[in-house]
């Protein structure tokens, strides 16, 4: 029997909870490894600057691979769980939507060139200000400052932003403690754990300092030295 004329004879409910099983089978590996890992979420959306989100991945892609942080995974979140393409070009797929995002114990918030679109994203902030509120670790990168600060997360907390963007920050949000000219600014004073950077490629040296924090500064030498960071720093 040709197989055409054989599917034509399938019943079509026989033929829809075959695609459902598929479909299940095809998300349960997703399901348990969001189960069985704490989550590192790294947001990301349409014209975000490629390094703010590529170094943390990076680091903590690195870091989870070895036995002392394999407990740890990173999750790619976007507002749409759709293909997204960064300022420079290059093409992400995220592995959740701010829909179904796992629960998290770090999250990374990144920044575009025009901010304007995502601070008058009513679901993404609400998703930031929630999600900001339950971690453990909190980190932001060039201007994704301005998302933390929209969403009432810096009130009262030492943070940097990009050079040049600190102003912004103070006249709109006076009850934070702007640091200049500082690439990486730490602040631990409350929960979660903030990590705030100028972004671009510091976004390396923040990843690496908020691994510090998560685990110890032996580690993240360890990652450091594996991504070859620490030859950028040498001398030689």
């Amino acid at each position: 029997m040709p197989i055409r004329t054989g599917l034509r004879r399938l019943a079509p409910t026989a033929i829809a909870v075959g695609f459902l099983m598929i479909g299940m089978m095809s998300l349960a590996p997703v399901a348990r490894a969001a189960a069985d890992h704490l989550q590192i979420g790294v947001l990301i959306f349409d014209k975000v600057l490629t390094s703010d989100v590529t170094a943390p991945m990076e680091v903590f892609g690195n870091a989870s691979k070895k036995p002392e942080f394999s407990q740890y995974q990173v999750a790619i979140i976007a507002p749409e769980k759709k293909l997204i393409t960064t300022e420079e070009g290059i093409p992400i797929m995220p592995q959740y939507s701010i829909d179904d995002a796992p629960k998290l114990t770090a999250l990374i918030v990144p920044s575009a060139l025009k901010m304007d679109p995502l601070l008058e994203n009513e679901k993404l902030m609400a998703f930031i200000k929630a999600r900001g509120q339950e971690v453990k670790w909190l980190a932001s990168n060039c201007a994704g400052a301005k998302l933390l600060g929209n969403a009432g997360l810096l009130e009262g907390r030492r943070a940097t932003t990009y050079p040049g963007g600190e102003k912004w920050l103070k006249l709109h949000h006076p009850s934070i403690d702007v640091v200049w000219h500082q690439k990486v600014v730490v602040d631990e004073t409350k929960s979660p754990k903030l990590v705030t950077s100028n972004g671009s490629l510091v976004s390396y040296q923040a990843a690496l300092k908020m691994l510090e924090l998560m685990t110890n500064a032996d580690f993240s030498k360890k990652v450091a030295d594996d991504i070859y960071y620490s030859i950028l720093l040498s001398k030689n």
